[in-house]
């Protein structure tokens, strides 16, 4: 644990308690000395249930009272840092960072043109394409007659979260369905390979520290499964990718090992959030968390503290928080 962080005990604001990334993120950082405060939007969010977090049913990101609501809590519960799990929050949390700022809670979020390249996958895909990074082939519903049928695709949101609203086919013409039913859609072909995980941490000078984990078993869009490992090749491309979309802080990438293509090492996004699997970085000897600890409240970042081992495998599993007798 890192000694920096404990010299009081620092409140920590973490949206998205619901899921994986903030409910585990708010564990973490209790683990290290922090006094949680948790909001979500959804008031039967799991992570309002954990002990000792002071927990609050916020606006959605989406909502109009969104800025003002975040900043009365702000003001009312004076954090010292808030930490977003959630992507559709980032481009207010940007454009809040000076009035939270005066309130003293401190931030570390990218820049807008980071920002659209995280949460926009036609925006990463531009920004992957203009780097010469492999990245899969991607078309906007006008640009479909540009596929090619035979293949496999996936027809997804283009601004989503936790694999929602994601299908596969295999044609042009179910992907002009699909398109109809999904939500602002993006299609892209259907990579065949090894899908990895970047856990990744960005200190203030553009300096990233990588922890690579396998993605054993997905559900949900969320790895249940994973298992460390070093790839040399893996590495160097998860960073050039951080350094193109222009990442900061804890973030994480995805991509997948792909034997039967000229460029192996296809990157498909990069989140500017910790990933719903990071303990198991944690569990293989990275001290990712308390090193981002450390970036949010100013202190240096160690990245000789993110080495790591690999072939630490993890599995998550549904654990009972609490149970009540109510009328609803």
């Amino acid at each position: 644990m890192p000694t920096d962080v404990r010299k009081r005990p620092w409140r920590i604001l973490v949206t998205g308690v619901g899921g994986a990334p903030g409910f585990d993120l708010s564990r973490s950082l209790m683990r290290l000395g922090c006094h949680i405060i948790g909001t979500d939007a959804n008031p039967l969010a799991p992570g309002l249930l954990l002990p000792d977090i002071t927990p609050y049913t916020a606006v959605p990101a989406g909502h109009p009272d969104y800025g003002a609501d975040l900043l009365r809590l702000c003001r009312e519960l004076r954090p010292d840092a808030i930490v977003s799990t959630v992507e559709q929050e980032l481009p207010k949390l940007v454009a809040l960072r000076r009035p939270l700022a005066d309130l003293g809670v401190r931030t570390w979020l990218p820049d807008q043109r980071a920002v659209d390249a995280c949460t926009d996958k036609a925006a990463f895909h531009q920004v992957l394409t203009e780097h010469h990074i492999a990245t899969p082939r991607t078309f906007l519903p006008h640009e479909i007659d540009g596929v090619l049928d035979g293949h496999p695709l996936v027809v997804k949101p283009r601004r989503g979260q936790g694999a929602q609203n994601v299908r596969f086919c295999r044609t042009k013409d179910q992907a002009r369905v699909l398109c109809e039913l999904v939500p602002d859609p993006i299609v892209q072909e259907r990579l065949k390979g090894r899908e990895f995980t970047a856990d990744c941490l960005v200190d203030r000078s553009g300096q990233a520290s990588v922890i690579l984990r396998r993605r054993l078993l997905v559900k949900g869009g969320l790895a249940v499964v994973s298992s460390t490992f070093h790839h040399r090749k893996v590495e160097e491309r998860v960073k050039a990718t951080l350094a193109a979309v222009g990442a900061t802080g804890a973030c994480c990438v995805q991509g997948f090992i792909c034997e039967d293509r000229p460029q192996q090492v296809v990157m498909t996004e990069v989140n500017a959030r910790v990933a719903g699997g990071f303990p198991a970085s944690e569990a293989a000897g990275a001290d990712l968390v308390g090193q981002f600890l450390n970036g949010l409240l100013g202190l240096p970042v160690d990245h000789d503290r993110l080495q790591y081992r690999p072939g630490v495998r993890l599995a998550k599993y549904i654990e009972t928080l609490a149970a009540s007798e109510g009328t609803t």
